[in-house]
């Protein structure tokens, strides 16, 4: 990189700063301490000015060790300047003293810039695809020095200064050069490298210094109550996932087995004296239980750095941060890899809808609402308390993109389910008549966030084919999950609230009241194929006293079980993709919160772990049938079989897919068994039980037909004559001839 020129400085005809110049630097007020600070030329003589507290003496050498002057101090606190022996500008070193010793420093002022022209303009365009290159804290070598390039984007601020222990936190040390086109302060600081905490302090444009703010591009965290960023060398980690990756790039996602466990790593399991467990450890126990129960992915709810537990990690302060909470970014690197050695995906929680308020966090972040809106009425969300992204800001649109390129280049992931999209979408979310802005056709769709989803979702998927994204989405805005070309929002999948909502409500119900509200099950049909969905059974439904999957089942213990294991089938069995919530696969019986473990100890007990077996089976036959994945989000790969049985609470469907046997679902969602029970089944022959949510081993009563039926052609019809087990889902599978 071409050297800038040295600095011609306000200086008098003896080379010295002016009295006005060193009060401002010593005050920290000055606003652009390179035109004073640093080596410059005056006539044709080189001067070096720094600004040096505790000092009472200062030598001056080049990197290689040649003194180059004695400076002199001019002001008590710390201000020196002086003729230069050099002809040549270069970078300086200074040797310190005072009555207490030395100590040697270099100086920051003697470096040109880190970023160029072109970063300008990419980044004033916002089409830079690579902030996270330059912005944040970088370990780099400049100009013959190793140290840390310090860039963050504050363009109202009357300064910016980088603090830190390696400054005693004083802003006058280490103000910023403002790149005045697009905003970024930059600042290369010699000397220091990995493992430094670090903040920045800002004066806003009113002269108001703010709360000192932690980096949003910061790639690690201090542990919380403490906040402030960290310098972080990227993820050393030496990847061995490459087949994994591979088959996800050159899959179709729509026409794969993909079974989501969602987890809470700060609560899945702890540590013996309730700490949580690090990335390794997590890796030790959860990938091979979820390898053992079947999943094909983990979905964790955020792991970016936060501040308040109880947030479960949505109110976040630090995006590009895994949570110290766990461990080094680099543990967590280790995980994913480790996953997908074994041959599971990893999702990430992603929160670009909102975030919190805390003083060091974004809020206000140069005094002025930056990365926020600044009306009420579009920047503050009434029901999380928290800040909206100013999403018609290119800058923040860019900061957002970024970082889900981030997470899916640094670290793997597999994909990024996307929270809260529904409070995105519309202007009116959670607010009445006068409290929101109409967009500027007069509508209450926030045009804004719809160009900032479709921008995320074309680059995450023009850059990395093998990820996929999910949106948390629950109204029925159009085309979710298509293809942004096709005027869709170009996300992979969708949430199915519909689903979990009229399921859990259909088995909240006595079973001799269910037949009046059949169409609870058969309704989501309707609309199955609209978009590519996922259903979800997640953590929203275990909190806030909603209690657990296992409790919202009517009727006595027995039936609650019987219900929740043949539940499971008749999702499994459902078209769409299945996400789990973490305890739930074994029945948890305690409402989650994030402040314990998991009730481990309830799968030494038969029921629930004849659940944690239900489970593990279903996956097994959800991954290894085609006709149970294949065609998850097209109609051709479902047809009813029996539809409108209200009087007995069955529901019979056929799945089916190219290659592989079609697959027969039957429910029976009341505690009668029903004998001599017909089936109509597409072809005749023998059809295989290949799971009966009601079998013995799964804590069942043991009833079924066998493990085989035969369907008979009779009268022009082709059915089957079976029993169906009481509160159970069995599937039956055509034996090929």
């Amino acid at each position: 990189m071409k050297k800038p020129r040295a600095t011609a400085a306000t200086s008098g005809p003896d080379g010295l700063a002016t009295a006005g110049d060193v009060a401002a630097i010593v005050a920290g007020t000055h606003g652009d301490p390179f035109a004073v600070l640093g080596v410059h030329e005056v006539g044709k003589s080189l001067f070096a000015r720094c600004f040096v507290p505790h000092a009472e003496f200062v030598t001056a050498y080049t990197l290689t060790g040649i003194i180059a002057g004695e400076l002199s101090r001019r002001d008590d606190r710390g201000f020196f300047e002086g003729k230069l022996s050099i002809r040549k500008r270069q970078p300086l070193r200074y040797h310190a003293r005072n009555a207490g010793g030395d100590w040697w420093l270099t100086d920051p002022y003697s470096f040109g810039p880190v970023l160029g022209p072109m970063d300008d303009y990419y980044i004033a365009q916002g089409s830079h695809l690579r902030l996270f290159d330059k912005l944040g804290a970088h370990v780099i070598e400049h100009e013959g020095a190793t140290g840390v390039h310090f860039a963050v984007w504050a363009p109202n601020a009357r300064r910016v200064s980088v603090v830190g222990d390696f400054n005693e936190w004083d802003g006058r040390r280490h103000t910023m050069r403002d790149r005045r086109d697009t905003g970024i302060w930059e600042l290369f600081v010699p000397d220091i490298g990995a493992g430094r905490p670090y903040k920045y302090e800002i004066i806003g444009p009113d002269g108001v210094r703010l709360p000192l703010k932690a980096d949003p591009f910061a790639f690690k965290s201090e542990l919380r109550p403490a906040t402030a960023s960290v310098v972080a060398v990227p993820p050393a980690h030496e990847w061995g996932d490459e087949a994994h990756r591979n088959f996800w790039r050159n899959a179709d996602h729509r026409r794969e087995a993909i079974s989501v466990y969602e987890v809470h790593a700060g609560s899945w399991q702890l540590r013996d004296d309730g700490t949580f467990l690090s990335w390794d450890e997590l890796a030790d126990r959860l990938i091979p239980y979820v390898v053992e129960t079947g999943f094909t992915h983990i979905e964790f709810m955020p792991i970016s750095e936060h501040p308040y537990d109880p947030s479960w990690g949505y109110q976040t302060t630090g995006l590009y941060a895994p949570s110290a909470r766990f461990g080094d970014p680099d543990g967590f690197a280790r995980f994913v890899d480790g996953a997908h050695r074994a041959g599971v995906g990893v999702i990430l929680d992603w929160v670009p809808a909102h975030f919190p308020v805390d003083a060091h966090g974004l809020a206000n972040f140069d005094g002025t609402a930056l990365y926020e809106h600044a009306d009420p009425r579009k920047g503050f969300h009434p029901d999380w308390n928290t800040a909206i992204y100013n999403f018609g800001r290119r800058e923040v649109v860019s900061f957002l993109v970024n970082n889900a390129l981030f997470w899916a280049e640094k670290y793997h992931v597999d994909g990024l389910r996307v929270d809260a999209v529904a409070s995105m979408l519309y202007l009116d979310y959670s607010r009445k008549q006068g409290e929101w802005i109409p967009n500027e056709k007069g509508g209450r769709e926030n045009l804004e966030a719809v160009s900032f989803l479709q921008k995320m979702n074309k680059e995450v998927y023009g850059h990395h084919p093998g990820v996929m994204t999910i949106a948390e989405e629950s109204t029925s805005w159009p085309k979710v999950s298509a293809p942004v070309h096709e005027g869709g929002l170009g996300f992979g999948f969708k949430w199915n609230m519909g689903f979990m909502h009229d399921t859990l409500e259909y088995f909240s119900k006595e079973p001799i009241f269910r037949k009046h509200h059949h169409n609870d099950l058969t309704f989501g049909l309707t609309y199955a194929f609209s978009e590519n969905f996922v259903l979800p059974l997640s953590h929203d439904e275990v909190v806030h006293g909603k209690g657990t999957l296992l409790g919202k089942m009517a009727g006595d213990d027995w039936q609650k079980f019987a219900t929740l294991r043949a539940y499971y089938a008749f999702m499994w069995g459902y078209p769409g993709k299945k996400l789990l919530f973490m305890g739930q696969e074994f029945a948890q019986r305690r409402e989650w919160s994030e402040a314990r473990a998991l009730d481990w100890n309830l799968l030494e007990f038969r029921p629930h772990r004849g659940v944690w077996q239900t489970v593990r089976d279903l996956n097994y036959l959800y991954r290894s049938r085609p006709a149970l994945h294949g065609r998850d989000c097209e109609p051709e790969g479902f047809s009813w079989l029996i539809v409108d049985d209200s009087q007995n609470s069955v529901f019979a469907w056929l799945r089916s897919a190219p290659g592989g046997s079609p697959v027969a679902v039957i429910s029976n969602f009341t505690p009668v068994p029903r004998d001599n029970y017909r089936v109509p089944l597409p072809k005749a022959g023998n059809w295989r039980e290949i799971i009966n949510t009601d079998a013995s081993e799964y804590g069942g009563s043991g009833k079924g037909n066998g493990g085989l039926v035969e369907a008979r052609a009779e009268g022009g019809s082709i059915f089957a004559t079976m029993l169906l087990p009481p509160l159970s889902t069995i599937m039956l599978e055509l034996v090929a001839d």
